[in-house]
């Protein structure tokens, strides 16, 4: 299929990873814009937002989940942090497998564009 995050789940390719599970994988961006900066994956391969099924909707959900738990873990909850999902490429969408941006550790500006 060629899809990176694929690669990573199938430990093809290498990623700093700080939580996996059946469901979910999250690991450090490699070109972070912010001083957290994680990303939280499904292990299903879901290409964009508009791929989001039904049946998808715990999944998406529990990816939520482990982004709160990543905030807390890395001391940026209670200070706050972003989430960010894009969907396509002129959102900024470069690999094709859903994802969840943590963000956080400095002060969010908006609008983020």
């Amino acid at each position: 299929m060629g899809c990176i995050f694929c690669k990573i789940i199938e430990k093809k390719l290498p990623a700093k990873i700080i939580y996996e599970d059946d469901i979910a994988l999250a690991f450090e961006d490699l070109n972070p814009q912010a001083p957290v900066h994680t990303l939280v994956i499904p292990k299903k391969h879901i290409s964009t937002n508009l791929d989001i099924h039904e049946e998808d909707k715990g999944l998406i959900g529990y990816l939520f989940q482990i982004a709160n738990r990543i905030a807390m873990d890395k001391g940026i909850a209670e200070r706050g942090f972003r989430l960010v999902m894009n969907c396509n490429p002129e959102s900024g969408q470069t690999v094709f497998h859903i994802h969840l941006h943590v963000l956080g550790g400095r002060r969010m500006h908006w609008p983020p564009g």
